[in-house]
């Protein structure tokens, strides 16, 4: 539950200059009095807003209101000469219509210039975005009537029943982003302030159980009490999980910004219904998580997003290209994915129970399973520390306590979709990694990175080694009572653009589907049932079964 709690952080912005923003109608909503606002910003943290005169997000053109308000007005209690570490206070007046639609803005820091914007765009190429120009080259934060700011004073998480632990502190700077010749978005151009990231681990939890917390302090204020759901202990009779890839985040509004997931708002509302439920034990998200790419500010965007799931079960992660590729830093695909993030901020929101920093693979036991999670942008070849750990890790599973084995990582090992220049499926990758699979009986092999559903036979090497059959509801079944090889889901389509599969697909491709959603998993002792759930319809587009006696 220690990653629930990386949603729930305060955030200090060092404002150096505020333009408000209105819908075409005005701004306010009747129960709301928007005088007054106060924006505090304190020597201490002068200068965590990166200096660039490159700064862009949303990549449209404004296009004016067709009637202006001409009585609204917004004035600051400032002058010219403001300093970084100044107060400001903003007065509006004279709102005709409130409307709870109407939205504040902020844009930071002055000086931003927007004249260099179509002679910038290759440096922007590099997040994967080729949207067309214009390029609107500012950087808005976008923001309701709410802000928070950072602290970086220990607080509190309170839980249970008079329990208590005090947080652990951390945060990065713009010097912890990576760069290169080319200028990245995280250490450039795109950066964001974080704040300060609070953690705190509950101890002494019964699994399987229903618990309560919330945190802060009596100086900045208590979050609402949240109740939460532990997973079960591993060893015993059933977990149930929800699990995909490539989520990110999208807009509710009509506005545009960098690096759109569209069917991210779906995915999420479907599981926040499976979560209220109570039949949900844990999440898994297996790569690309925000893909802020560098601009940090999306990260917040990302982590409102899941909140009402995160915040609720245990919700485990893998890292992905979107999260640590970059150019010299290591990684084994020297892209510039992360957009110069290197993996940084995805590890300080995400402290995974893994061996050490920048060694993001680890294990878990839930209920009947044990859990092998991966980095595949990390060094996998035979004889590295991360395969010597995943040999390790896979060949001590006592299978009397855990009898289903799940693998998982980022990019896949099999998947129609072969993708650009560099190929969805890494040949090195499945000819170092896959004999391990088979060596140590994975029952299922789950993956992101292409934007679909797909389901193979029990396959290795390319070669199907045992085909399902209908069980008596004509589910496909597959009996690993005489286990032949692992059966591989690819489940990227939590909410970046789908791809669409090519006409023809080898015999190992038994299931090709194009729909944003997630997949449900519910593991006893001696069944595995897969089901993808259409997060639109809620409708299952597959599902299918693994047994052993």
């Amino acid at each position: 539950m220690a990653s629930s709690f990386s949603n729930y952080f305060k955030f200090l912005l060092s404002i150096l200059f505020f333009i408000i923003f209105f819908t075409c109608h005005s701004f306010s909503s009747s129960n709301y009095s928007l005088s007054n606002i106060v924006i505090n910003s304190t020597s201490e943290f002068i200068n965590h807003t990166a200096i660039s005169e490159f700064r862009i997000l949303n990549r449209r053109i404004l296009t004016q209101c067709p009637d202006p308000n001409p009585y609204l007005s917004i004035t600051t209690a400032s002058n010219s000469t403001l300093s970084d570490e100044s107060f400001v206070t903003v007065h509006i007046s004279g709102v005709l219509v409130p409307s709870k639609g109407d939205w504040v803005g902020m844009i930071s820091p002055s000086y931003s210039d927007t004249s260099s914007c179509p002679l910038n765009a290759l440096q922007y190429q590099q997040t994967g975005d080729l949207s067309e120009l214009p390029l609107l080259c500012h950087y808005p934060v976008k923001m309701r009537v709410t802000w928070v700011s950072g602290d970086k004073t220990p607080q509190q998480l309170q839980y249970g029943y008079g329990k208590s632990q005090t947080s652990q502190v951390s945060t990065f700077t713009q010097k912890d982003m990576c760069s290169s010749i080319l200028k990245s978005p995280a250490k450039d151009f795109g950066w964001h302030d974080p704040g300060f990231i609070h953690s705190a681990v509950m101890t002494g939890l019964n699994p399987s159980t229903t618990n309560s917390y919330t945190y802060g302090s009596d100086s900045s204020g208590w979050s609402e009490r949240i109740t939460f759901k532990t997973p079960p202990a591993g060893g015993t009779n059933e977990v149930r999980f929800l699990a995909y890839g490539d989520m990110g985040k999208a807009p509710r509004d009509p506005s545009a910004e960098h690096y759109i997931q569209p069917g991210s708002l779906s995915v999420v509302k479907a599981m926040v219904d499976e979560v209220s439920s109570g039949n949900v034990d844990s999440i898994f998200h297996i790569g690309d998580i925000s893909y802020a790419t560098g601009f940090l500010v999306e990260w917040d965007y990302f982590l409102h997003l899941i909140t009402p799931i995160a915040s609720r079960i245990s919700y485990m992660t893998a890292i992905g290209n979107h999260e640590r590729d970059y150019i010299g830093t290591g990684s084994v695909y020297g892209t510039p994915d992360s957009g110069g993030e290197c993996g940084v901020p995805y590890e300080t929101y995400f402290q995974m129970p893994t061996q050490a920093k920048d060694k993001p693979w680890y294990s878990i036991e839930q209920g009947s399973v044990h859990f092998t999670v991966i980095s595949t942008e990390h060094d996998w070849s035979q004889n590295s520390e991360q395969y010597e750990w995943m040999k390790n890790d896979m060949a001590s599973v006592d299978r009397t306590r855990t009898p289903w084995l799940i693998f998982t990582g980022h990019r896949p090992m099999y998947s129609s979709v072969t993708g650009g220049i560099l190929q969805n499926v890494d040949d090195d990758f499945v000819e170092a990694v896959e004999p391990l699979l088979l060596a140590n009986k994975v029952d299922l092999a789950l993956f992101g990175h292409v934007h679909n559903y797909e389901r193979t036979c029990a396959v290795y090497q390319k070669e199907c080694k045992a085909m399902p059959t209908k069980d008596a509801s004509g589910i496909d079944t597959y009996d690993n009572s005489n286990y032949s090889a692992p059966v591989h889901a690819v489940i990227g389509m939590a909410g970046f653009n789908l791809d669409q599969f090519p006409s023809q697909a080898d015999e190992w491709s038994l299931v090709r589907k194009v729909e944003f959603g997630y997949v449900r998993v519910h593991a006893t002792r001696n069944s595995l049932t897969v089901e993808y759930v259409n997060a639109n319809t809620r409708k299952l587009e597959d599902n299918f079964k693994i047994i052993k006696s």
